[in-house]
């Protein structure tokens, strides 16, 4: 696996970060490659890793060849169909007169050194909250696009075409530490074209940071994100010291910093140390999205054992619940109400399964393992 692991992340630093490798190193078997194929498709980076191998001539299995080639072709197509959409959206936002600013992956791509190397399931773009319905409002009457839901911080909306887009009307991520900084967002904006508006180099940064904590502690943040900062880092520069404050201010400095330094050792020459191995091996076992397994496992560690994680997600606290039902704010009298309307969403709603299954995990998880995780969120500061 590590061997698997460091093949994997020099493929893609050679292609996204322009390093160096010597060809005669990666005359690889077939189990090997397909070992690679898993892993890296996992992640949602089998396009970099197919592209370098295709491009040095590394793959003689005609079978596996058209595994990457297919993965290549794939991000290709989704970067073509997102990239047209977006074009659509910020025409028609303009058009709209509505203050908008595209978000991650819409901004980050343009630092890689072809965009489609980037990819993204959706489109993210952020509207002032008062202009949230007139936005949607647009985007459905003029491009098409179908209502799908609505949470605390954005409408999902799909295209005629697939392509989902989560109009967001705030960053918070119903994290306490970083939501106060992030709901001040628009005043780290600045007019880059008509009504589109960009962040300022550290409150983007920071916007990724903040976005890679909250991933983490809910199962895992993958490893695109940390590709994502090495590339920024190089092509957006920045006042360290402002975007120091900023993660400071969130108590999230020191998980920044490790973020950066696995970053370096992944897709630089930096060396491991202990907290990068026990970052590695959660980030590399969660996939893009992070699982289940490993948010039970963080929450019980900042949450102090079993029994209070399961009551934590049986009752949820006025805090967490407001923010799925707005009609609940300033009505804290309220709460075991709207409890039991969550308890009856989640059962018509068909949740139950998933539910009983996180008990179970809940169940299941040993002290090794949760003691393991205590460890890690402890020295990444982390832990509340």
């Amino acid at each position: 696996m590590e061997k698997t692991v460091r093949m994997m992340m020099d493929l893609i630093a050679s292609e996204a970060c322009g390093k160096e490798i010597d060809p005669k190193e990666y005359a690889l078997s077939d189990e090997e490659l397909k070992d690679l194929y898993r892993l890296s498709k996992f992640h949602d980076l089998a396009h970099l890793v197919g592209n370098a191998l295709i491009k040095k001539d590394l793959i003689r299995n005609a079978e596996i060849r058209q595994r990457f080639e297919k993965q290549v072709m794939t991000a290709v197509y989704r970067y073509e169909r997102t990239n047209y959409e977006l074009q659509r959206l910020c025409d028609t936002l303009n058009e709209a007169k509505i203050p908008f600013i595209p978000l991650k992956g819409s901004v980050i791509r343009n630092c890689y050194p072809e965009p489609w190397m980037r990819t993204s399931c959706d489109i993210d773009i952020l509207v002032r909250e008062q202009d949230i319905d007139t936005a949607a409002q647009a985007i459905g009457e003029k491009l098409g696009y179908r209502y799908e839901s609505r949470n605390y911080h954005d409408i999902s909306l799909k295209s005629e075409s697939g392509v989902h887009l989560e109009l967001h009307f705030s960053l918070k991520e119903n994290e306490e530490n970083i939501d106060g900084l992030l709901s001040d967002c628009w005043q780290y904006a600045f007019v880059h074209r008509a009504y589109e508006y960009s962040f300022t180099p550290e409150f983007f940064l920071f916007h990724q940071f903040a976005h890679a904590s909250y991933h983490f502690l809910h199962g895992g943040c993958g490893v695109r994100i940390f590709l994502d900062i090495r590339i920024l880092e190089r092509l957006m520069p920045c006042d360290r010291a402002k975007l120091d404050g900023f993660l400071e201010k969130c108590g999230i400095l020191k998980f920044a910093h490790e973020v950066e330094h696995l970053a370096n050792i992944w897709f630089g020459t930096a060396e491991y140390t202990e907290i990068s191995r026990q970052m590695e091996r959660y980030l590399l076992s969660g996939g893009v999205y992070g699982t289940t397994g490993n948010r039970v496992a963080v929450q019980q560690a900042q949450k102090g054992g079993k029994m209070r994680y399961a009551l934590s997600r049986i009752w949820l606290p006025y805090s967490s619940l407001k923010n799925f039902y707005p009609s609940l704010e300033s009505k804290a009298v309220l709460l075991p109400f709207y409890e039991m309307r969550r308890w009856g969403r989640f059962l018509i709603g068909g949740k139950a399964k998933r539910g009983l299954e996180e008990l179970k995990l809940n169940a299941g998880t040993t002290g090794e393992g949760q003691s393991q995780i205590m460890s890690m969120l402890e020295k990444l500061e982390l832990r509340p």
